[in-house]
Order: C-alpha cells, then structure tokens, then sequence
C-alpha cells in the first residue's frame, strides 16, 4: 500500500525526536550500506555544513536525511555542491512510496535555494542496493566511483521526475 506523498515531511531534530531517530533501523540486507542515524547526527555535530532532518510519515518518525551542502560555508563557495550525504527509511515502511516522497522533498529543498546546478549522491553497488530508486527518480552516473561507491547527479534543471 503507497502512502499519499503529501503525508510525508521533513523536520528539524528536537531533543524530543533524537532519540526516535537514532531507534530506526533498515532491513538486515542494507546494514553496512548506511551509517546508523547516531553516527550520522554525531557526524553533523562536527560538520558546519550538515544539514539534516528527520522524515515523517504524518506524525510518525520513519526515516533520517542528510545533506552535505557547501551553501552553508561562510563566506560561501562561488559554485557550492549539494551532496545527499545520508538517507535511510526505516525498514517498516520501506516500498511504500515513502523514500520517493521524502527524497523529492529532499530534492525540492535543494532546488529553492537556487544556488545549485546538480544535487549528487553515492550507493554501494550490492544486489538490493538502492540504484533503481534513485535512477527512476532521474539521478544519472557520472562515471566516478569513490570508496567503492558510485556516484550518481540529478541536474536541479529538469523539472520533472
């Protein structure tokens, strides 16, 4: 059953939420394939130019994202990279339409701040990896393999996905 996009959303980490963030967990098959939330958030403590939320559904905490966003430097870079640093639903929810959701919102974000030309990420090239979600949403190789993951970029452009 396919959740109605519009029930899903991103929101800031509270003190409140953090906890439930760090308790989701992805399919036995995909550990090793994503940090666990609580080594992403104690990556973004140290890092200025993390951006992160979690995902909901409705009012439920079903997944994490993680941007790597040069925007955020001071002073900025003259051509600043978005990067999708972490993303993760948790393995109750997953093929239900709710990464597709959250990663259009993900790519929404990106696209309003009107300062990037591609938004990039990377996936571990593995049986059940992730790279026909992120292809059928428009991400395209780009030919560069780094610690053995493939990087793919959507062109902030293209309109529709």
């Amino acid at each position: 059953m396919w959740v109605d996009p519009a029930q899903v959303s991103l929101r800031p980490i509270t003190e409140d939420t953090v906890r439930a963030v760090c308790a989701l967990s992805v399919r036995e098959n995909q550990v090793g394939l994503v940090a666990p939330n609580a080594v992403s958030l104690a990556d973004a403590l140290f890092s200025p130019l993390a951006w992160y939320r979690a995902v909901y559904l409705q009012d439920s905490i079903v997944g994490f994202v993680m941007l790597y966003d040069q925007s955020l430097r001071e002073p900025p870079a003259p051509s600043p990279k978005a990067v999708v640093w972490r993303f993760m639903v948790d393995k109750n929810v997953q093929g239900k339409g709710v990464g597709r959701a959250a990663l259009l919102r993900v790519i929404e974000h990106v696209r309003h701040k009107e300062v990037f030309s591609v938004l990039s990420l990377s996936y571990v090239p593995v049986p059940g990896s992730a790279e026909k979600f992120y292809r059928d949403l428009g991400f395209k190789p780009t030919g560069r393999v780094e610690d053995g993951e493939v990087e793919l970029e959507l062109s902030l452009n293209q309109r529709e996905v």
